[in-house]
């Protein structure tokens, strides 16, 4: 368990930390979030569970239109109670064996960055979650503000059975086979 939680620091410092090491003659621009956050709604028959993260991290490279995010699973609280927050990281999502939830990739469209105003765009890339990756196009919005931020915004569904997180038959009618997810993110430049 020491050796995965090592290989997560190490990849946060590659992935974040060291485009900020690099040279500033790059003309690459690359906006940084801490603090974005995501909300999952799972609305089953019976119960409703719905949960939410302050914590997502992420980076947007404009030069090279790549991205990468990420979210502790451990992060997410606001479930109807203990219980229901027990189940989740414990039976579903088994969130010592897979603390995070990431989404790597390219944006598709190309834009003019420099002009603030509010753009449409798609990201292609690899989302991961309880260790399984599944390529995804995910839709979002994109609003550039003058003062060199953006905020993102983005809503799409997840199949549970895309990653392998099961649904015992006990609570089949408790938990939705498909969830919704939202983000929310300012992100700054570097």
């Amino acid at each position: 368990m020491k050796l995965a939680v090592l290989f997560a620091r190490f990849t946060w410092l590659l992935v974040f930390v060291v485009p900020l090491l690099l040279p500033a003659q790059s003309s690459s621009k690359v906006y940084l979030t801490s603090t974005g956050s995501i909300v999952f709604r799972s609305d089953a028959p019976q119960e409703l569970i719905k949960a939410k993260s302050n914590e997502l991290k992420g980076a947007i490279d404009l030069q090279a239109k790549t991205f990468s995010f990420k979210v502790r699973i451990t992060s997410f609280d606001g479930f109807n109670g203990a219980l229901q927050h027990t189940h989740f990281h414990e039976n579903y999502m088994q969130s010592e064996r897979y603390p995070e939830a990431t989404f790597k990739g390219k944006i598709i469209e190309d834009i003019d960055w420099s002009v603030p105003g509010k753009y449409t765009v798609r990201a292609k890339g690899m989302l991961n979650i309880h260790g399984v990756e599944q390529e995804r196009i995910i839709k979002g919005e994109v609003l550039v503000e003058p003062d060199k931020s953006m905020r993102i915004t983005a809503s799409f569904t997840i199949l549970l059975s895309d990653h392998n997180i099961p649904i015992p038959r006990i609570v089949k009618e408790k938990l939705a086979e498909e969830v919704k997810v939202a983000m929310d993110a300012t992100l700054l430049i570097r």
